[in-house]
């Protein structure tokens, strides 16, 4: 069985769930267990944390020895419905989540609000860690501000065509670990010439070399797949390593044009 590293303890390869659903998704799970992986992430917004608990539940193994990961939706941000959304969450997953995040951040006047809610969701022991996602480097500034060393990671968009340096230079001032999603941008970031000569001169697929070039950074990532094949690949991307020109070459690759998810009420809020 491949060893997978953890940053912040937060395994640093996870299978991501989105936009799978019902049976597809049970079954990408169980398949993902089978090879080897050990984190999952899901999300409120998904609409499938029942269906992963159910993957969990089919694949008999103790929960202590998995790392679950969701989301509060922005919906579900206030005083009057963060609890009771959380408690709905940890019953469809069959138990606490080892990591809460905060999905999308709230408008600005209202985060510490939602940070302090978070947190106590934390202390009556319905996750063991807590953490953000989508936030700015200002916004991660406050978070961390906050709460402290409670706030483990900022889950963001984060692949060669969007290199998010402040943001990681931010996260690693404050000790937060970064959580890559869309880490092949949809399968963008297979396609510049940069990835496929190098997959070409390591006889890899680019979906490694990818891989490969996040993880390198010490940035965890969450790849979606529904193919056993697919997910045996990514498993490994830490037998091999990229050189420095490599490294440099893939992050060259990075622009603000290279974003593929940002929702309207995001303007103006991202690093990049």
């Amino acid at each position: 069985m491949v060893k997978i590293p953890a940053f912040n303890g937060i395994p640093a390869l996870g299978l991501g769930t989105y936009p799978l659903q019902g049976k597809e998704c049970e079954t990408a799970i169980q398949t993902a267990l089978d090879l080897g992986y050990r984190h999952i992430d899901t999300a409120q917004m998904y609409g499938n944390e029942r269906a992963v608990g159910n993957a969990i539940k089919a694949s008999g193994m103790r929960r202590g020895d998995l790392f679950v990961t969701t989301k509060v939706d922005p919906s579900n941000l206030s005083k009057a419905r963060l609890a009771e959304s959380v408690r709905k969450s940890m019953d469809d997953l069959g138990g606490p989540a080892d990591l809460l995040l905060i999905h999308w951040p709230p408008e600005d006047a209202a985060i510490d609000a939602t940070l302090d809610l978070l947190h106590a969701e934390r202390q009556r022991g319905m996750c063991q860690h807590i953490g953000v996602s989508n936030f700015s480097s200002r916004l991660l500034r406050q978070a961390v501000a906050r709460l402290g060393k409670s706030v483990v990671c900022n889950q963001v968009e984060f692949h060669p065509l969007l290199v998010q340096s402040k943001l990681k230079s931010t996260a690693e001032e404050l000790g937060v670990a970064l959580v890559a999603y869309s880490p092949l941008a949809r399968g963008a970031a297979l396609k510049p010439h940069a990835v496929q000569d190098i997959a070409a001169r390591h006889g890899r697929p680019a979906s490694e070399i990818v891989l490969r070039w996040i993880v390198q950074q010490g940035v965890v990532a969450i790849p979606m797949t529904t193919k056993r094949e697919n997910a045996a690949s990514n498993l490994q991307i830490f037998d091999f390593e990229l050189t420095v020109v490599e490294m440099q070459s893939l992050s060259a690759l990075g622009s603000a044009a290279g974003r593929t998810v940002a929702p309207s009420w995001m303007a103006g809020r991202f690093d990049d």
